[in-house]
């Protein structure tokens, strides 16, 4: 059944920032709908353990979401189970069409859609994924108990992903095209003193080999990037850990994006190049990239969110 909600506020995404802006508006009498996206709880729900949120010294990520969740519906915040997949954010009210056939018009909207996991693009990786190559070790590390396994990549991503996978792999490679890692040092020195991971340099990952049937990781097939030679490695799981991409699909065509995709934001604020909308978390953070700088911004949004109404009326 189609129906149509009206609100002064939409908010469209459910992780830090998205759950701070929903704590801020219901605070400020503007009775949010917030809408949850295809994955409520954003990127911590694949997370484990979370060591740099205040107020927690070690917090598991999904326990943290289902708090920020409790709170914000605690403040009066209504969440919705939706997903938007269309936005028109030429005239206002603005206007949001949910997958459960639910149109929600509104005042103001804040975006805080976040960002997901990018792929290398290879047919191989494409064919195996869900049966072998994965990007959440946290989903599907627990599979791979007594096996040997893969990861690509150099970021803090790639490191927490090796680190987290020797809780259940015999052994991890990690493989990286340059010969230093781009992670904080705190995780670096983590990596290099566990016995378990082998860090294999200035490669990078060609093809991943398996069988059809049934589908299953058997090795990758690795190129060294500086005189080409192709090395195979037995493997039955490969993490690709690469790096995050903005979630920008409902806006890329509507609103100023740079930096790969991430929505422009004027500078001290969370407005877009459209009045009315704001962004916040890592749908505009292209530098930082924290659970605790993308609640910030969600507070920052629903400020201005409040501001902006406020001179409309």
């Amino acid at each position: 059944m189609t129906e149509t909600r009206h609100t002064k506020v939409l908010i469209i995404g459910s992780g830090p920032a998205g759950y701070t802006a929903g704590v801020y508006a219901s605070r400020a009498m503007l009775e949010p709908i917030l809408v949850q996206g295809i994955e409520p709880g954003g990127q911590l729900t694949t997370t484990t353990e979370v060591e740099n949120w205040p107020g927690d010294t070690e917090v598991q990520g999904p326990d943290l979401m289902v708090r920020m969740q409790d709170h914000v519906k605690a403040m009066g915040c209504e969440v919705i189970g939706d997903i938007i997949s269309d936005l028109d954010v030429s005239k206002r009210p603005f206007t949001a069409k949910g997958d459960n056939g639910t149109t929600y018009t509104a005042d103001a909207v804040i975006l805080a859609t976040g960002a997901r996991a990018k792929w290398l693009g290879l047919p191989s990786e494409e064919k195996f994924k869900g049966f072998g190559v994965s990007a959440c070790a946290t989903c599907d590390g627990f599979f791979y108990r007594g096996q040997e396994i893969v990861v690509i990549g150099g970021g803090n991503t790639a490191v927490e992903e090796a680190l987290f996978l020797t809780n259940f792999a015999s052994k991890v490679t990690l493989i990286h095209r340059r010969d230093e890692l781009r992670a904080e040092k705190i995780l670096q020195d983590r990596l290099l003193k566990n016995e378990k991971i082998e860090p294999l340099w200035f490669h990078e990952l060609e093809e991943v080999i398996g069988t059809d049937t049934p589908l299953g990781v058997e090795a990758v097939r690795v190129k060294n990037v500086k005189n080409g030679e192709i090395t195979e490695i037995p493997c039955k799981g490969v993490f690709v850990a690469i790096g995050h991409a903005p979630a920008n699909e409902l806006v890329k065509d509507s609103l100023d994006t740079h930096m790969g995709g991430y929505v422009v934001t004027k500078p001290g604020s969370t407005e877009t190049s459209v009045p009315g909308v704001f962004a916040a978390g890592d749908l505009t953070d292209h530098i930082y990239r924290q659970a605790v700088t993308s609640a910030g911004m969600g507070c920052m949004a629903a400020l201005d969110a409040e501001r902006f109404l406020a001179e409309q009326e």
